[in-house]
Formats: structure tokens, sequence, C-alpha cells
């Protein structure tokens, strides 16, 4: 029978222990890892687990887009920019940005013409293991009709734009129709912006919340430096047609913080 000491301890942990369900409720329930996360942090605590995806190259790469800011948060991009639609994070290094290369350019600009110099874009590559897959916009063009469970994995990188022609051009890491052994593949992935973080996710966009996640599942590959990129380049990009037809940079989803949400970085 509780005395007077310990009833007041009991009432305690009682409301201590009911208000845990409720915290609990407030994020997604029986999902596997989400992404975008803090790549410099490796701990997590889901327990849902899936192969990780064979190399880009030897996928078809079925989208590219472009999000701003930075969907992730790492060493090279770790300025928070907001809890908004175009949040996220933004790359150090614009502080010491010449005035040339904040110039905006005066050529038209009818996609991405929201784009600026300064301004942080992270590109997503997405592959899918369906050999049926084709060039296209959105997650639909990698799960094609009669291939179901594919394996998906998204290469990233977070860029700075420029206006400097000797930055790093875009349509080097565009697709135009290039194939490798069959596969549709980029002209080339960037490189020399550290090893790329790979980890177990999901599909980003801010669609998704920690509340509402989203249910594929997603190797990442995320680089934790930003680069330089000619912001020409991606206004050449925009207007080449390009199959997936990506004409302006996408919102964000918030960072996901929650250990319960995101899987341990080996």
């Amino acid at each position: 029978m509780p005395n007077a000491f310990t009833r007041p301890l009991a009432a305690v942990l009682g409301l201590t222990l009911s208000a845990l369900p409720a915290a609990a409720a407030d994020i997604c329930q029986g999902f596997g890892p989400q992404a975008p996360r803090d790549i410099a942090s490796i701990d997590g605590t889901n327990t849902v687990s899936f192969d990780v995806a064979p190399p880009a190259s030897e996928m078809v790469l079925c989208d590219i887009h472009t999000h701003t800011n930075a969907e992730h948060k790492g060493p090279g991009f770790s300025k928070f920019a907001g809890a908004t639609l175009h949040g996220g994070y933004e790359c150090s290094g614009r502080e010491h940005l010449t005035p040339h290369e904040l110039f905006m350019p005066k050529a038209p600009r009818k996609h991405f013409g929201d784009a600026a110099p300064g301004d942080t874009l992270e590109v997503h590559w997405v592959y899918t293991t369906c050999g049926n897959a084709t060039a296209g916009h959105g997650l639909g063009t990698c799960i094609p009709e009669g291939c179901e469970n594919p394996q998906l994995r998204v290469e990233s990188q977070v860029f700075l734009l420029v206006n400097n022609p000797h930055a790093l051009d875009f349509m080097d890491f565009a697709y135009q129709g290039h194939t490798v052994d069959g596969r549709n593949q980029p002209r080339a992935l960037p490189e020399g912006t550290g090893e790329p973080v790979v980890f177990l996710g999901s599909t980003t966009g801010p669609v998704y919340t920690s509340q509402e996640c989203s249910p594929y599942h997603v190797t990442w590959s995320v680089r934790p430096n930003c680069a330089k990129l000619d912001i020409n380049s991606l206004y050449e990009w925009g207007h080449s047609g390009n199959p997936f037809e990506e004409h302006h940079s996408h919102g964000v989803r918030q960072l996901v913080t929650a250990p319960e949400l995101l899987s341990p970085i080996n």
C-alpha cells in the first residue's frame, strides 16, 4: 500500500509514462529509415533493414532533379536556411565569392529563372534496378509497370551557384541520351568533394515529414562538401529539353532528426 511519500512519486511516474505513447505517436510508426539527415552523425535506431543497392554504374538512371537549398546537412553545407519550403542548408563559403561570381547573368532565364548566383542547390541523380525504366519526370519512371519492388539509389551533390565559366559545368553531369552497356547513365558524376556517405533512407521532398513518412527504401550516397557550379550551365540544362522535364528547383523536406527514423551509418 503506497504511503504519503511514494504516492506523489507514483503519480509523477504515471504522468510520465502516460505521456510517452503520445510523444511516440508524434513520429511515423512502422516505416523504414528516412531522409534527409545530418550525414556527419552516424547515430540511428531504426530497425528496418534492406539491402544496399548496387553501384550506380550497374543501375539505370531514371531521374535527375534539384532542390533549393540542400536537404541534407553535411560538413560543407551546415548553415541553416530556415524551416520553409526552400529552407534546408546552405553551402559555406558564399561570403568569399567575388562580385563577378555573384553577378546576375543577363541571358534569358525562362527555366530555373529563380536560381541566382550564391544560391545552394542539391542535385539528385536517381537510379533503379528496373531494366525497363526510362529517363523521365518523377519517381514513377523509376518504378515502371512490370517491375515491382526495385532497388533505388540516389547519388547526391550539393553545389554553390556562381557566375563563372571556369566552375563546374552542369552539362558534364547531365544525361543527354548517354548510355553505358545499354543502361542510361549521366555523362559523369561529381568527384573531388569527399568520400560519399552511404546510408539507408527514403525518398525526400516537402510532401514528407517526420509525421508523414515516405514508404520507399533508398540507398543514399551523399558527398560531404560543396562544389562551385556555373549557373549558366544550369540555365543551359533547363533549356536543353532534358527528358526529366526539370525547369525549376524543388522545395526541401526538413531534416529528419529522430533516431527512431534514422538508420545507423556504418
